[in-house]
């Protein structure tokens, strides 16, 4: 240490308060006010580098709110480059979310690993529903009305998307080759995540009646349904989908993410307070139960599921999204919030490039092989580096927020320690607000610097740990036993530099709220009183470390399994708001749930932090006992021994 901070914490001298006068602590000097020594701001360019950050995210959040479209995360596009839902495509699509293809032969092409067709090129329209064979005719889905056929969209819908008769000889031979604007439903189609999902199993009564008008040869083979099951259940859709269903879902967030575990964070903060002898016990009883319990609901949940898969196809469209939800990757993409719905949306709808295809197009009454291809969507880099951009913006700003809550939470606490007993006039009126004040004015840039050194570690550490996993299963089978413990002591020595860091920073915190001095300065404050005292500290931290962690994890598995149970209901399973799988919403309110209970419980933690640093620097300074610590905290903290040796002396 470089020197006592006694004429710092607790003891400066108030100049001009005749109140003061003549009072004395224990040590013999003059009584002060509290954390009042002259502080100047400290890291201001890690201020501004701050608030720089946040306008260049307002500018990233515009271009994105200009250029995005949550639908796309959602819904397909059609043969025009529609997306399916949106009331402003060409013609009006709103309620029209399905996408349908209407080719199968196309569908069968796309299905070959070297076919040069690809699935995104096939001919397809948004429709209410998936249509369905006919038991004893030929049913048509038809393109959308346009040219010479003067149908409004409503009526289009209202002739389930059929108007075969009104064809023109011409037309009628287009459509019996395949090349529209009329294709023939012959295969049985459900709706798997609003797309018709084709069971390769062709309506016999469909097919004769096509076969007896001259119709071209219609492949029947499961390469059908395996091509659009591939296409819905890539990588990038299921991500798509889930960042999606955040946006469809935020009634839940907000209330198994926001409200639950705020309640349920102040229930246990009351129980700390009224039953803190038994905590412990009635901790680790509630998490044992908890875990127990949400076991067996999952695993009830699981044979549901299962039980579902066995029934007959009354049923088929609940139960194959029933079976295919739990089939859905476990993968965490981390916090997205409503912003990022619109940046993973922003990019660019152009025409493919395509081979063999042909359609008939009514606009010019012909068939045309110019313009037949299918759009997607484009990515750009920018793209990519924004929503990066935006993502460590979204972790700085939560770092941000509970540094500042840790060093006002610190400030208030330590007000009381060094204070002379609990009606001391030196303490704040107003405490917390007292600390409040002092931050905003002198310390925000300290904890600007704290909070960005943890996204720092944070980022570099998910790389890592992404190009360790890459690593793993790219060449897992020439992984010997040597390249698994490399691998398993990389994580663990990862873990524990994300450890560190947040452990350093929030007793750095404290040693701001305290000294008033830099992040830097304080850090070496902070890790020098915690070097001199690891003993005292270890025994009480430890403890206090565990349960408090098991009081976290026990708030936020309740928000999770509230939310499974909201997301569970009809309104979530079926119509607009019907959501790809609740995986991804429960565990974003499972991290919310987390985040928050964090936040209060934070309130202990820092004060049980606060104490105890409090503690060890006053006893640095008064040759190893602590002069301000009241006698239970010196029983705690230095054993029977010290308390009776004090009790003895004085």
């Amino acid at each position: 240490m470089s020197g006592p901070l006694g004429a710092i914490i607790g003891r400066y001298p108030t100049v001009g308060r005749p109140e003061q006068e003549g009072r004395r602590t224990r040590d013999g000097s003059d009584g002060g006010g509290i954390i009042r020594h002259n502080r100047k701001c400290r890291d201001l360019v890690f201020l501004f580098i701050f608030i720089a950050f946040w306008v260049a995210m307002i500018v990233n959040s515009s271009f994105a709110f200009n250029q995005g479209n949550p639908l796309r995360l959602t819904y397909g596009l059609d043969y025009k480059g529609n997306v399916c839902g949106n009331r402003h495509g060409d013609p009006d699509l709103r309620e029209l979310e399905v996408k349908y293809w209407m080719n199968p032969n196309q569908v069968y092409q796309s299905g070959f690993k070297n076919s040069h067709f690809r699935l995104g090129d096939a001919r397809s329209v948004c429709l209410l529903e998936c249509p369905t064979p006919s038991e004893d005719s030929l049913n048509w889905v038809c393109d959308y009305p346009e040219g010479d056929i003067r149908l409004t969209v409503d009526e289009w819908i209202n002739r389930d998307y059929d108007y075969y008769e009104f064809l023109t000889p011409d037309m009628r031979n287009s459509s019996l080759q395949l090349q529209g604007p009329c294709y023939p439903v012959i295969f049985p189609s459900l709706n798997v995540l609003w797309s018709c999902q084709f069971i390769a199993r062709a309506s016999n009564a469909s097919m004769r009646h096509w076969q007896q008008m001259g119709g071209v040869n219609i492949d029947e083979n499961i390469i059908i349904d395996k091509t659009i099951h591939r296409a819905i259940n890539s990588p990038s859709a299921v991500l798509k989908r889930y960042v999606a269903d955040i946006g469809k879902t935020w009634p839940v967030l907000i209330v198994c993410g926001g409200i639950l575990p705020l309640f349920l964070s102040v229930i246990w903060l009351l129980m700390i307070r009224y039953f803190v002898a038994g905590m412990t016990w009635i901790t680790v009883s509630v998490f044992n139960i908890l875990i127990i319990g949400v076991t067996m609901f999952f695993y009830t949940k699981g044979t549901e599921s299962f039980t579902c898969s066995l029934h007959s196809h009354d049923n088929c469209d609940d139960c194959f999204r029933f079976i295919h939800n739990s089939n859905y990757p476990s993968h965490s993409y981390g916090n997205i919030c409503f912003k990022a719905l619109h940046l993973f949306s922003s990019g660019q709808i152009l025409r493919n490039d395509c081979q063999d295809c042909c359609t008939y197009d009514l606009k010019i009454n012909r068939v045309n092989c110019d313009s037949c291809c299918g759009y997607s969507i484009h990515y750009t880099p920018h793209i990519s580096i924004a929503i990066l951009f935006h993502l460590f913006g979204c972790y700085w700003a939560t770092q941000f927020i509970i540094a500042c809550s840790s060093t006002v939470i610190a400030g208030s606490v330590a007000s009381y320690y060094w204070a002379h007993g609990e009606i001391s006039q030196e303490i704040p009126f107003l405490p917390v607000f007292s600390s409040m004040k002092r931050l905003m004015r002198y310390s925000l840039g300290s904890v600007a610097l704290g909070s960005l050194v943890v996204s720092i570690v944070e980022s570099v550490r998910s790389m890592l740990e992404s190009i360790r996993r890459r690593l793993k299963y790219t060449d897992s089978e020439a992984l010997g036993p040597i390249g698994k413990v490399t691998s398993f002591s990389s994580k663990c020595c990862l873990g524990g530099i994300e450890w560190t860091i947040k452990s350093v920073n929030r007793n750095a915190y404290i040693m701001i709220a305290i000294t008033g001095k830099s992040f830097c300065k304080a850090s070496a404050i902070a890790t020098g009183l915690i070097m001199n005292n690891i003993l005292r500290i270890g025994k009480v931290n430890v403890i206090g470390d565990v349960i408090l962690f098991l009081g976290k994890l026990c708030v936020s598995l309740f928000s999770a399994v509230f939310a499974f149970l909201m997301l569970d209901t009809h309104k979530y399973r079926s119509a607009h708001n019907k959501i790809s799988s609740p995986l991804f919403p429960v565990l974003v309110c499972w991290g919310l749930g987390y985040v928050v209970s964090t936040l209060f419980f934070a309130v202990v933690e820092m004060a049980i932090d606060t104490i105890i640093l409090s503690f060890c620097q006053d006893a640095e300074e008064h040759q190893g006992t602590a002069q301000y610590a009241p006698p239970l905290l010196i029983e705690t903290l230095d054993g029977q021994e010290e308390m009776q040796r004090l009790t003895q002396g004085s």
